[in-house]
C-alpha cells in the first residue's frame, strides 16, 4: 500500500524518500522523525535567523574562535586545498576561510536544499570570482561524487561548522566520520565544528528562544509535509518544546500534540493522541576529550581551539 501512495502523489525519487522516511518516523512508537527534513528553502532561512539570536549561542562563539584563531586554521589547511563543506546553508562562516586560505583549488558547498544552495553559491561567485566554486545538491549522509576542479589539488579538506554532528546519534555520526574520511583521502582533513556540554539553562534557551525563532524552524516540517506531501497537518495543533536531557547528553526538540487529531499525508491517516511527543531532532554535547575517542578510529586530532567559557570547539583532524 505504501507503494501506491508514492505512486500517486509524488512520482520524483526524492519525494518517494521524502514520504517513506516521514512515514516510518511517523508510525513508530515514540514518533521520531529526521532533522534534515527541516531544511526546505524556508527552514534554511527560518535557521540562519536563529543564528543571529541572542540565545543561540553556537554561531557566535564559533564565528569568534574562527576569527581569533584563522590564521592558525589557514596554516593547517595549507596550500592548494579542495574545501569541501557538508551542510553549506548560508556558507557564512566559510567566507572568513575563503578570505585567509591561500591558492584554494576550490569550494565544493554541498546541501539538500538546492535551490537555497544555488542562491548561496551565485552570491560566492560575485564576492570570489578567483574561486572555482562547484555546488552540489545532495544529502551529505549518503554517497555524493565530489566535482574535480580545474586546479590541481593538494588535499581536500572537509569542513563541517556549525554543531550539527550533534543532531547524530553516537552511531550515525561514527558513521558520517567514517564517510568524511573517505571523502577527505588519506591525506585530506577534517575542520569540524563540535558544541560542548555546559549548565541546562543555557542549553534549553538556545534552542527554544523568547523570539520563538525556534519553534517557527520546528513548525515548519509541518508546513512542508503540508507542502510538499500532500499533508492536512494543522500547526496550531502541535506547540514546540526543548528540553536537555542529562542522561543521554543532549537537547532534544519536540512537537507536542495539544489534541486527539489524525491528519494526512500522501492520503495516509497520521494518529496523534493529546500529548503525545513527535522527536524532530537531538543535539548532542561532547566533552573534548569524549570526541576525540568518537573520531578515534577515522581521525586524529591535531588542533583545538575554543573559547575562554568553553561553550563551543572548532577543531582539526587529520585522516588515518
Amino acid at each position: 500500500m505504501q507503494g501506491l501512495y508514492q505512486i500517486a502523489f509524488f512520482p520524483s525519487t526524492q519525494s518517494r524518500r521524502m514520504f517513506a522516511d516521514l512515514l516510518e518516523g511517523l508510525t513508530s512508537l515514540p514518533k521520531k522523525t529526521s532533522p534534515k527534513y527541516f531544511y526546505d528553502a524556508a527552514g534554511s532561512k527560518l535557521f540562519d535567523q536563529i543564528t543571529e539570536l541572542d540565545a543561540y549561542y553556537p554561531t557566535r562563539t564559533e564565528m569568534g574562535i574562527m576569527q581569533a584563531e584563522i590564521k592558525k586554521m589557514a596554516k593547517a589547511i595549507g596550500p592548494d586545498a579542495l574545501l569541501i563543506e557538508f551542510g553549506s546553508g548560508s556558507s557564512l562562516k566559510t567566507r572568513l576561510l575563503l578570505d585567509h586560505l591561500d591558492d584554494l583549488a576550490g569550494y565544493v558547498p554541498i546541501d539538500i536544499s538546492e535551490s537555497h544552495l544555488l542562491e548561496t553559491a551565485a552570491a560566492l561567485r560575485v564576492l570570489y570570482p578567483d574561486v572555482e566554486i562547484l555546488p552540489v545538491a545532495a544529502d551529505y549522509t549518503k554517497p555524493f561524487d565530489i566535482p574535480e576542479p580545474s586546479k590541481a589539488v593538494q588535499k581536500r579538506i572537509v569542513y563541517f561548522p556549525g554543531s550539527t554532528i550533534g543532531n547524530f546519534e553516537p552511531s550515525e555520526a561514527q558513521a558520517f566520520l567514517q564517510q568524511a574520511a573517505q571523502v577527505a583521502g588519506p591525506a585530506g582533513s577534517l575542520l569540524i565544528g563540535v558544541d560542548l556540554k555546559k549548565d541546562r539553562e543555557t542549553l534549553e534557551r538556545a534552542y527554544d528562544d523568547p523570539e520563538g525563532v525556534t519553534a517557527a524552524f520546528n513548525l515548519n516540517l509541518v508546513h512542508r509535509i503540508n507542502r510538499e506531501l500532500a499533508g492536512s497537518f494543522d500547526p496550531a495543533g502541535f506547540r514546540h518544546e526543548a528540553v536537555w536531557n542529562e542522561a543521554e547528553g543532549r537537547v532534544e526538540m519536540h512537537l507536542v500534540s495539544l489534541r486527539d487529531q489524525t491528519p494526512l499525508m500522501c492520503g495516509r491517516p497520521i494518529p496523534f493522541y493529546e500529548g503525545e511527543r513527535w522527536h524532530t531532532e537531538s543535539s548532542y554535547k561532547y566533552t573534548l576529550d569524549g570526541f576525540a575517542t568518537l573520531a578515534a578510529p577515522w581521525f586524529t586530532r591535531r588542533h583545538v581551539w575554543t573559547d575562554d567559557a568553553e561553550y563551543f570547539s572548532v577543531q582539526f583532524f587529520d585522516a588515518k
